[in-house]
């Protein structure tokens, strides 16, 4: 017993606050692996076909214009041919409407995940009292159940964007897909990774507010969309328009790349009327015109150059609403376990 008298007695341990925030991500990642199987599986779907329909339309398109055909010929050889390469292009932008409409619509299934199986599951089932009881907080619980998904949403809808930024460029020339189309800007540059983390704080907002599955995924999608439809409606005006006028009875002219906003008829004053003023006055159009002051026609529109600042003020309005709705999540948190 004396020899036991000169150890120093063992530091009870104490409970640690909490798991690391990556052991947290790991046990999310295992709950729903499946799901995100599932969803590596549909993106690398999604990327073969655009790759693929993409090098499809631009082979056919390299042998029609290195063969002696054009659009004006009568040769059935070059009838075929050219019917070929009509198809081809055709169809590559039917597949690049889709796949940017894919994009655009992704952040409302991110929003219906997150608040459904993800939290509003968690707590109808109550499992979440689990994680609650092993010394997490939940705060530490709700921030492990963002930081995964934000990291894997941030990789994945870089690469989709990216690849759909490629094959948007194969397209330039005939049959050309706008970058300016609500499901192409929706897709390219800052913006769809903007918009996905917006679906993954209003789904965990939700998911909170709601604490039930399937109202929770409801709630969810419906926000992201009301979202999305807002500033789809206020996007020509995040940036101030370039506006040509012209004299006479032709508009002016504007790039073939521009995004057209409005269009109508100016006043010698400078006054603005809509583009049919007059439409209806038949034969006395040119008197009914001469009547109201009406000098020539004005168009609004967003050149190609403004299309990063529109990018760029839509993704800070984005991440300022993501940033409000996540700090509401922890603030509901806060107040139901307060």
């Amino acid at each position: 017993m004396s020899a036991l008298t000169g150890i120093a007695p063992a530091t009870p341990r104490t409970a640690r606050p909490g798991p690391a925030l990556g052991a947290g991500a790991r046990v999310l990642v295992r709950q729903h692996r499946w799901a995100l199987w599932s969803a590596g599986v549909l993106a690398l779907v999604w990327i073969a076909v655009v790759v693929g329909f993409t090098l499809w339309a631009g082979h056919v398109n390299d042998a029609f214009e290195a063969s002696p055909c054009t659009s004006r010929v009568t040769d059935r050889a070059c009838d075929d041919r050219w019917q070929e390469f009509d198809l081809a292009l055709s169809v590559r932008q039917t597949v690049l409407g889709y796949a940017g409409l894919g994009l655009t619509v992704l952040p409302g299934l991110v929003a219906a995940f997150v608040a459904g199986p993800m939290i509003g599951r968690e707590f109808e089932s109550g499992t979440y009292k689990l994680s609650w009881t092993q010394s997490v907080s939940p705060s530490h619980w709700l921030l492990a159940r963002l930081a995964g998904p934000a990291a894997l949403l941030v990789a994945g809808v870089s690469v989709l964007s990216a690849v759909f930024a490629w094959a948007r460029a194969q397209s330039e020339g005939l049959y050309p897909v706008s970058r300016f189309d609500n499901a192409a800007f929706g897709a390219l540059g800052t913006a769809p990774v903007a918009y996905a983390l917006l679906g993954l704080a209003l789904g965990a907002l939700a998911g909170l507010l709601t604490r039930r599955t399937v109202p929770a995924m409801a709630v969810a999608l419906l926000a992201t969309a009301a979202a999305a439809v807002a500033l789809n409606r206020v996007r020509s005006g995040l940036w101030p328009l370039t506006t040509r006028t012209s004299t006479g009875s032709v508009p002016p002219q504007t790039p073939d790349d521009a995004w057209l906003v409005e269009t109508g008829r100016v006043t010698g004053d400078g006054a603005r009327l809509p583009v049919d003023t007059c439409w209806d006055a038949g034969a006395k159009a040119g008197r009914c015109l001469a009547d109201r002051g009406v000098t020539g026609y004005y168009v609004d529109y967003h050149p190609a150059s403004h299309f990063w600042p529109l990018q760029l003020t839509e993704t800070a309005l984005l991440l300022v609403l993501a940033a409000a709705a996540t700090a509401l999540a922890f603030r509901v948190l806060r107040r139901y376990h307060a």
